[in-house]
């Protein structure tokens, strides 16, 4: 995986859209204005909400991702050495998750999920 990845995997989620709000070089991935997905510009990576502490918990014990720094307990590092499929699979799961967590009208202002 890598970045070009990830911006393509993301920019396929319907209603998905990028900034880099602290400037320098992030990729910070957005549904509804919250963010589901973040590349920063140093750490060689991509950070992916996950459903609970728990699961995150779980993927850092399993060698899947790692503690993802300055995010909360609830976020992983997917690491660049992370299999594509697994990589596509967290990232749907993170919009996901982000998605639903969105009131019901923000929800109704995006597109249809396929």
């Amino acid at each position: 995986m890598d970045r070009a990845f990830v911006n393509s995997h993301c920019a396929s989620l319907p209603g998905a859209e990028v900034s880099d709000p602290w400037g320098g070089g992030h990729d910070a991935w957005k549904v509804g204005g919250r963010m589901f997905a973040c590349i920063g510009s140093v750490t060689p990576g991509v950070a992916v909400k996950c459903p609970d502490i728990e699961t995150a918990e779980m993927l850092i014990a399993a060698g899947v991702g790692q503690k993802a720094p300055y995010f909360h307990r609830s976020w992983v590092l997917l690491p660049w050495s992370t299999a594509e499929e697994e990589a596509a699979h967290r990232l749907t799961a993170s919009y996901r998750i982000v998605r639903a967590g969105l009131t019901k009208r923000a929800q109704a202002a995006l597109p249809p999920l396929p």
